[in-house]
């Protein structure tokens, strides 16, 4: 275990060197990308918006699904290309294709995570959020998202080590992500009738979660945590089996 974790440890320092440099600002990118796009699209939506949408802030509202959006995508998009990115590493015997999907997800977690931090502290500070309701909400809903997001994430890039033709449609799948994750919608906004089918889904229930912190009971959320983290623990078991079924078809040379 501890050999592990200095593995992934040692893969996230390269990371963050050979990815963003050792000169400007470098490892702060990590954090400063997924803060200037949710802080532009936040400025655009309170342009073109009015104050509030149904009953709640826009700039909070929409602050909470963008940054559960760029935490998933992030962590798909990356997942996709961290193979090719350090296929040399693979030659050493100690380092597994899991270390470094391991080595990237933590890094995009923990980027996204400050960002979403910072994001919060600017808005609180002109008044459009106060702090949350139920921080334990909160917590668990960002976390089960994480979750979720990396068996997503594990299962297309297994997906696609296996069937080629899938990394070509995994970018329009990250777009499918914007209606059907529940990111820019409440399930209490929906006609009754599509709320249940719409439950079917993962990934609305964390952000439900989420809401359901920052917001209290002022907001009708739906969600169930059981039914989300099994989800995600199938997710991530089939994608890591799927990776460890398709390591004969990397090519390390």
């Amino acid at each position: 275990m501890i050999n592990h974790a200095r593995i992934i440890g040692a893969l996230m320092m390269r990371e963050t060197s050979t990815r963003f440099g050792r000169e400007g600002i470098g490892f702060a990118w990590l954090i400063l990308e997924p803060l200037i796009f949710c802080l532009a699209v936040l400025i655009l939506w309170t342009l073109t918006k009015p104050d509030y949408s149904n009953g709640i802030k826009v700039s909070a509202f929409m602050m909470s699904g963008y940054m559960c959006l760029i935490l998933l995508r992030h962590m798909v998009t990356y997942s996709l290309s961290a193979l090719q990115a350090n296929m040399g590493l693979l030659h050493h015997r100690f380092v597994s294709p899991i270390h470094i999907f391991a080595a990237r997800n933590i890094l995009e977690f923990c980027g996204t995570t400050i960002a979403f931090i910072f994001v919060y502290v600017i808005l609180m500070s002109l008044g459009e959020m106060s702090l949350p309701k139920d921080m334990i909400l909160v917590y668990s809903g960002w976390l089960l998202l994480t979750w979720i997001g990396l068996g997503f994430a594990l299962l297309l890039t297994g997906l696609s080590m296996r069937f080629e033709v899938l990394e070509r449609v995994v970018g329009l799948m990250t777009y499918l992500l914007v209606p059907f994750s529940g990111a820019f919608i409440m399930v209490a906004w929906m006609p009754h009738q599509f709320q249940e089918i719409f439950l079917y889904i993962p990934f609305p229930h964390p952000i439900e979660m989420l809401r359901a912190g920052i917001f209290g009971e002022f907001v009708e959320t739906h969600y169930n945590v059981a039914y989300a983290f099994f989800w995600g623990l199938g997710m991530n078991a089939i994608g890591i089996i799927l990776i460890a079924l398709s390591q004969d078809r990397i090519d390390v040379e």
